[in-house]
């Protein structure tokens, strides 16, 4: 039986369970004299059925399923007489064995790979009747021991609950492990990289330069992993970004907030928060092909030069880009101000601006901070913008005008085309993200800290 067919099998069972385990708690029910007589609701009995039915089944078949193709692997590698030295041979092979059993192989096939591929066939239809009898055999049985175990007085409330609270921490365990997991990986890669490229080189080095010399007497790639430069126009294109975006949407939710009425509200937020979902892309495009040129004939008229390809450009139309994420955030908070504050400030004799200024604003900072910083990690993690408008020239420079590049770019070029993976140029691409990530976490430490200072005085 094939996978989807034996899932909606158990989920067929499980809606059995649940019905028999209802039936018979309302059964017993109306025995006894009413719902009282049961340590629990009907439906949670059926729910405890249903946990025994299908739970164990699933992580059977969830565990059959992650391991059955490397085990089935091993074991038809290590029938193979004339094993290749190398990974990548060997993963050829198995892809000819698999092509083979699957009749796709194009042309004759070798003895070795169709003996490799016939029990290939044989040891996956036997895998699959293997794991269908288990899952099937495993629900009905844990289903009928349920069953047998049924009592008015059992506790299946408790036990439900019991159940869900742990697949909640399995939940929530899993996000951080996710988290865990990408942070080793890229950890792991990093210090390979770091073992080519001494870690002073990369953070205090000034030139970037990733091409390496594929040729002994190639010249001039010698490589160069200085990535201040990146560090460099990263930050120059995000402030730029952040001090169109911070005063745009902080304004703009104060507006909407405390001035304006219900019909201009009612237009004027939906409108703005269409700016969030327009693609980067088509932002890319504005930036290229409007403000690009515009900011470089506004230079060129006060007797400045400004390259094609700027960070003020990227910066500004990052900016307009990120204004929804500010308003919006900041929008929330300050309408989830209690309004007991702003009457008591009324009362006492402050006008309208006052109160906002030293009551409203303050009460509703941490949500402004956490709003402004969500907009710095989207800036820092910005992408297309920045390579259609500002270049991918490496420049280290504080002139807004001239073309820079930023970290998440170059992670994207380093992994774009064929590239060997061993290689430092390759490597880099994970020494950058773990930069980024390490960036993030500061910003967020930030950010706990600000919120827990304001959260203290005012709630």
């Amino acid at each position: 039986m094939q996978t989807p067919t034996l899932f909606a099998l158990l989920l067929l069972l499980v809606l059995i369970a649940y019905g028999t385990g209802f039936s018979r708690a309302a059964a017993a029910a109306r025995g006894r004299g009413g719902m009282r007589k049961l340590a629990a609701l009907p439906s949670y009995y059926g729910t405890h059925t249903a946990l025994w039915c299908g739970l164990p089944a699933l992580l059977l078949l969830a565990v059959w399923l992650v391991f059955d193709e490397p085990i089935i692997r091993a074991l038809i590698m290590n029938g193979v007489a004339d094993m290749p030295e190398t990974i990548a041979g060997r993963d050829l092979l198995y892809a000819q064995i698999q092509n083979q059993a699957a009749g796709n192989l194009f042309g004759e096939a070798t003895p070795q790979v169709a003996a490799a591929a016939e029990r290939l066939t044989h040891l996956r239809s036997g895998a699959q009747i293997l794991q269908t009898a288990l899952v099937l055999i495993l629900s009905v049985g844990l289903g009928a021991f349920a069953m047998l175990r049924f009592s008015p007085q059992l506790r299946a409330r408790e036990k439900v609950e019991k159940v869900f609270r742990i697949i909640l921490l399995g939940c929530a365990s899993a996000a951080i492990l996710t988290t865990v997991g990408i942070l080793l990986s890229v950890l792991f890669e990093s210090l390979r990289f770091f073992q080519s490229v001494p870690v002073t080189e990369f953070l205090f080095g000034l030139q970037w330069s990733p091409q390496m010399a594929l040729r002994a007497d190639q010249v001039g790639s010698s490589g160069a992993f200085g990535a201040v430069p990146l560090f460099t126009g990263t930050l120059m294109v995000s402030a730029i970004a952040m001090f169109v975006a911070v005063p745009v949407g902080l304004m703009s939710a104060i507006y909407l907030a405390e001035y304006a009425g219900k019909r201009v509200r009612a237009v004027a937020k939906p409108v703005l928060e269409v700016l969030a979902g327009v693609p980067t892309v088509v932002y890319g495009f504005f930036a290229a092909l409007t403000v690009a040129p515009f900011v470089r004939e506004a230079a060129a008229a006060v007797g400045l030069q400004a390259s094609s390809e700027s960070a003020l450009a990227a910066g500004l139309v990052m900016g307009v880009m990120i204004i929804p994420f500010v308003s919006s955030l900041s929008d929330d908070v300050i309408n989830a101000v209690p309004q007991s504050l702003r009457d008591g400030a009324l009362g006492l004799g402050s006008t309208q601006s006052e109160t906002i200024r030293k009551v409203v604003i303050p009460a509703a900072l941490p949500g402004i901070v956490g709003g402004v910083l969500l907009a710095v990690s989207r800036a820092i993690g910005e992408t297309m913008i920045v390579v259609m408008a500002a270049g991918l020239a490496a420049n280290l420079t504080a002139n807004p005008l001239e073309s820079v590049t930023t970290v998440t770019v170059q992670i994207v070029t380093l992994l774009v085309g064929d590239q060997e993976f061993d290689s430092p140029k390759t490597l880099a691409a994970f020494a950058l993200g773990l930069m980024l990530f390490l960036s993030t976490l500061v910003l967020n430490f930030i950010a706990l800290h600000v919120v827990k200072k304001y959260r203290e005085q005012y709630d």
